[in-house]
């Protein structure tokens, strides 16, 4: 049973930051893509960044580009995702996901709350 699971949010000021965990389990996920989005209150859910488990290849939305960096550490089966220079606009559940095609594995989400 495949399972993610995230850790790591929270309650930060502004101009702070957090580092967000998704440790995976239940297969392996050689060749898969790992996926963080978010969503806020009254929003739609949004892409975030995502790696590749084998070549650790990265992208980011633009909102998140030079404040959040995504990494792997593969011993461990976890991703990261470490947010710098939080702004209140971050404040959403964030979510892990991994992807061959599709996204077809989710984790539970993690609240992150950035206050001003």
């Amino acid at each position: 049973q495949v399972q993610l699971v995230e850790s790591g949010g929270g309650l930060v000021q502004a101009g702070g930051s957090l580092r967000l965990s998704c440790t995976a389990s239940g297969r392996t996920f050689s060749g898969y893509t790992m996926g963080w989005f978010r969503q806020a209150p009254g929003k739609e859910r949004e892409f975030v960044a995502r790696i590749t488990w084998n070549f650790g290849t990265t992208a980011y939305a633009d909102s998140v580009k030079g404040r959040f960096t995504v990494s792997r550490d593969n011993a461990k089966n976890t991703v990261y995702l470490q947010m710098n220079s939080l702004k209140p606009e971050d404040t959403a559940v964030y979510y892990c996901a991994a992807s061959i095609y599709n996204y077809d594995y989710w984790g539970q989400g993690t609240q992150v709350t950035v206050s001003a």
